[in-house]
């Protein structure tokens, strides 16, 4: 397994980044790694201007699935979300406190290479339970005031956008946007005809209303549309 970092082109304050996200706050792709010794290749961060509201953040991760931590600068969590405490309780069996929280991220990343260096910011990608992630650091300051921000990726976890955003964007009816969600989260259609008692017939039907209302030919594309989507609130 290798340690994979690269230059990040923006300083960004993470105090104020993570200030809208603490203790209890709500639940909700990365190119990763196909085996441990592979490395990771992230594309390019955008110009400073692109960067959206840093208040925005951790919601963004959230939604995504994407746990996120504020460390001081000796490595103990300050702050964190949701998505962090579902990730990490694989690792500890008390993750509602900040010592319980940094006590599963030792067990994490223990025995793995792993630069949390003052101000920094860091990718830790958990493959399958019982494996060792892969971290992906980003190279220059993030945070000025010396913390730390790791944000978590369980591949496993399969995010899926807001109803009602959707509902919102493309006019789906109840069942579409049921059906929708379900896809996003990775469910075949199959799997959700058995699971709902419905037909494939009636499948069929609002899948092909899906395509037409978000005017995508295929599942994959619609996936990929839906994964895009779940950023928004």
């Amino acid at each position: 397994m290798n340690l994979v970092e690269r230059p990040t082109s923006t300083v960004f304050q993470a105090q104020r980044a993570m200030a809208a996200m603490g203790p209890g706050s709500r639940p909700s792709p990365l190119r990763h790694a196909q085996s441990p010794d592979r490395q990771v290749e992230r594309p390019a961060a955008a110009a400073e201007g692109d960067q959206p509201p840093l208040h925005s953040f951790p919601g963004m991760l959230d939604r995504l699935g994407y746990g996120c931590l504020v460390l001081s600068e000796t490595k103990k969590v300050l702050k964190w979300n949701a998505t962090a405490r579902v990730i990490l309780s694989g690792y500890g069996s008390q993750v509602n406190n900040a010592d319980g929280l940094s006590g599963a991220l030792r067990s994490l990343i223990a025995n793995v290479p792993c630069h949390l260096n003052p101000g920094s910011f860091a990718w830790i990608v958990v493959r399958s339970s019982g494996d060792r992630p892969v971290v992906i650091n980003e190279r220059g300051l993030f945070a000025a005031d010396n913390t730390i921000v790791v944000a978590l990726l369980d591949r496993e976890t399969k995010s899926a956008p807001n109803p009602q955003t959707l509902q919102r964007m493309f006019g789906l009816t109840g069942a579409e946007t049921h059906l929708a969600v379900r896809l996003a989260k990775g469910y075949t259609p199959l799997e959700i005809a058995e699971s709902c008692a419905l037909s494939r017939t009636t499948i069929r039907t609002q899948l092909a209303s899906l395509f037409a209302k978000t005017e995508t030919r295929r599942q994959a594309e619609l996936v990929t549309l839906l994964a895009r989507v779940s950023v928004l609130p």
